[in-house]
């Protein structure tokens, strides 16, 4: 079995997430991450977005301590990268590209909850790699750290996070 230090995922993981811009736009991007911790990154070539409302979270675990809804978050999508952007409370699971296109039925149920698909022509703010904790000026953090490139969380597990939310915050809703 290998063992690739962090330094190593860290860079791998970096290549892959700019491999969604045009090679003229990369160093844009590392100097966003550079200077405001965060780069704009386009969606739906290599992954997409699941924004999920902070309340939605909070309903299902009954917490609103940071580090408790991240671990619940970790341990409910498998472990798949989440990105928490605390200023508006929402999590942002990272998915495979394809999901908008395969889950249109759903995220019109969702957009009730205000969970929203995010792929084609939408843009994430990405944070630095590194960044995996809630700090300074309440920038995005990964709720849950991208452990390698292209590992993503699993829709079925996003899908039954929805529902499980929406059933605690709307216990009519499956009547």
């Amino acid at each position: 079995m290998l063992v690739h230090p962090i330094a190593d995922r860290h860079l791998a993981t970096v290549h892959w997430l700019l491999s969604t811009l045009p090679a003229p736009s990369r160093d844009r991007a590392r100097l966003e991450w550079q200077e405001h911790q965060v780069a704009m990154l386009p969606l739906g070539t290599l992954f997409s977005a699941v924004r999920i409302p902070g309340q939605l979270v909070a309903a299902l675990t009954g917490c609103t301590e940071t580090a408790e809804l991240d671990a619940f978050m970790g341990q409910a999508l498998g472990g798949g990268p989440i990105i928490c952007d605390p200023r508006h409370f929402r999590y942002y699971a990272l998915v495979p590209a394809d999901m908008p296109k395969r889950w249109q039925q759903a995220a019109d149920v969702w957009r009730a909850m205000d969970v929203e698909l995010l792929g084609l022509d939408s843009y994430l703010g990405v944070p630095q790699v590194d960044a995996v904790e809630c700090a300074r000026a309440r920038a995005s953090y990964w709720s849950v750290p991208m452990n390698s490139a292209t590992t993503l969380c699993s829709p079925p597990a996003v899908a039954r996070l929805i529902a499980a939310g929406r059933r605690s915050t709307n216990p009519r809703a499956e009547e």
